[in-house]
């Protein structure tokens, strides 16, 4: 009787210095969580990780000053792959497409707060392209050939070319052939060497290749711009402490280092909502994509 007392005593004291280590742990791992110490800040893979991450170096001491916190810039393989990180809740910003977005937000807590600016614009264009020798320049000549897209979840390298040649009749697998290489960037050599006749990419992407001289403007033909569509969002967790949200928002609207934001060749950033994504969503039901029930 005497040790089954003493056990029971043991047993509550030990359930008592748990209650009592989960309660006082509770609050400072919740704080830990929503105001961070290092802020794991994505960037879209549309160049090589090495690329994108020295590409970005400014914008991390920037970040590092602003709000007095270490930050970590990552790069994911693919679009897919940084979707299923945000979901994950193991990035703290990230800087999105479109179509990535949209897609995140269906399995993410995720919110939008700035977008790209550019002369006093917060929208972008894509375009189809084809290659010039084998004289691709129109829709009807793409029947029959090679269309080469970027990344599947990308919103001016796949998404938006592919509603445009669907509206003139062409349709992936029935009319033409698709193929998806990853990156804009590659969308655009693809076309310009001849490995495909026709491809799809963003503008201000196909536009700064050109001035880099990474393409030759005379080996491709521009064949159609889409109508403007949202530029792309910067995201935050959803569950931040508002404090930080406040001041990363801040941050982000008050950047106007030129050599900062020559990567995402903006003029700035404006602020966007959700909402303002609702075009995409409706671009995919054309496209019969399904997307997820998302938590709006």
């Amino acid at each position: 009787m005497l040790i089954y007392i003493f056990k029971k005593n043991v047993f509550t004291l030990f359930f008592l210095a748990c209650l009592s280590l989960v309660s006082c742990s509770n609050p400072e791992s919740e704080t830990s969580q929503t105001k961070p110490s290092k802020l794991v800040v994505a960037l879209l893979p549309d160049e090589s990780a090495a690329t994108v991450i020295q590409n970005n170096k400014g914008l991390e001491t920037y970040l590092e000053n602003k709000l007095n916190r270490d930050i970590e810039l990552f790069v994911s393989t693919d679009y897919s792959s940084m979707i299923e990180v945000a979901s994950k809740g193991r990035l703290d910003l990230a800087y999105f497409g479109p179509l990535s977005y949209v897609l995140a937000k269906t399995k993410s807590n995720i919110e939008p707060f700035v977008a790209l600016e550019k002369d006093g614009k917060n929208t972008y264009q894509a375009l189809v392209i084809g290659n010039a020798e084998s004289g691709i320049d129109s829709y009807e000549k793409i029947e029959g050939k090679i269309m080469v897209y970027g990344d599947q979840a990308s919103t001016s390298s796949h998404l938006i070319p592919k509603s445009m040649l669907k509206e003139k009749g062409l349709k992936a697998g029935e009319n033409y052939e698709e193929v998806f290489v990853g990156a804009h960037d590659a969308v655009a050599v693809a076309v310009a060497n001849g490995k495909a006749e026709a491809g799809g990419l963003s503008k201000p992407i196909f536009m700064g290749l050109i001035e880099k001289g990474t393409i030759d403007k005379n080996k491709v033909i521009v064949i159609a711009e889409s109508k403007p569509f949202p530029q792309y969002p910067w995201t935050m967790r959803s569950d931040l402490d508002p404090e930080l949200k406040t001041q990363i928002r801040k941050a982000f609207l008050e950047l106007e280092d030129e050599a900062i934001l020559k990567p995402f060749k903006a003029d700035g950033f404006k602020s966007v909502t959700d909402q303002d994504y609702d075009v995409i969503r409706n671009l995919g039901k054309v496209l019969e994509l399904n997307f997820p029930q998302d938590s709006k």
